[in-house]
């Protein structure tokens, strides 16, 4: 008996663990956040949108030709991966459970407002900003494991309303309509990181596309702008 505890405390662990912080985020047009990415403690990369659904999970493919380059599709993850039954709330039944070693859990129908949505990915619980809160805010994520994420309220410039504002102690500053027509509503700076784009000095048709790298390593989250 004493041994099978013992191999069971061993196990927990491993069972239950996860990722605690975000991995990734991707923006498109470094303008319109996709999707947040939690990675597992196998690597696999899970994508979850920014009202708690998940997209899609799998292993990311680095190019062989590029360490900043990755494949925009993930990879199948070939291991186990088990999903809500019948026997489940009803709007959990057919819901992924677990993948590989992280389990996932969403909030029942009962709790009517969040109903179908990830409550927790491993040890991080997910919660979401309710239809009393700002209108820009209504349904997105409010908080993931200790972080809280903050939107622009509907009161701000057209160009920035509802999108992403803070995560943490990571703020995200916009182009508004005052500025440049190609720079509208496109990322400024992720924390202390100024993002630079072609301008009036370039040929016209780069202008708004960004210098430098796609991939950027901010405060322990890589951001993927493309």
């Amino acid at each position: 008996m004493r041994k099978f505890l013992l191999a069971i405390a061993f196990l927990l662990p491993g069972l239950f663990s996860c990722s605690q912080e975000l991995g990734q985020l991707k923006f498109t047009g470094t303008s319109r956040l996709d999707y947040f990415t939690f990675i597992t403690d196998q690597g696999v990369h899970i994508r979850v949108s920014p009202d708690g659904k998940i997209l899609e999970w799998g292993m990311e493919e680095m190019s062989i030709r590029s360490n900043n380059y990755y494949a925009p599709k993930l990879q199948p993850f070939m291991g186990r991966i088990d999903y809500y039954g019948a026997e489940s709330d009803s709007v959990v039944n057919g819901k992924v459970k677990s993948i590989g070693t992280c389990w996932i859990t969403y909030y029942n129908a009962y709790e009517t407002e969040n109903a179908g949505k990830i409550k927790s990915i491993g040890r991080n619980a997910l919660d979401y900003y309710t239809r009393h809160e700002n209108a820009a805010l209504k349904g997105k994520l409010r908080l993931v494991g200790n972080q809280v994420i903050d939107y622009y309220p509907s009161y701000e410039d057209e160009l920035v309303r509802g999108k992403l504002k803070a995560i943490g102690s990571t703020q995200f500053i916009y182009y508004n309509s005052f500025d440049e027509k190609f720079l509208k509503g496109k990322l400024k700076s992720i924390g202390p990181v100024n993002l630079n784009y072609y301008g009036i000095m370039d040929r016209k048709e780069i202008w708004g596309v960004l210098k430098g790298l796609n991939r950027q390593n901010i405060n322990g989250v890589t951001y993927i702008l493309r």
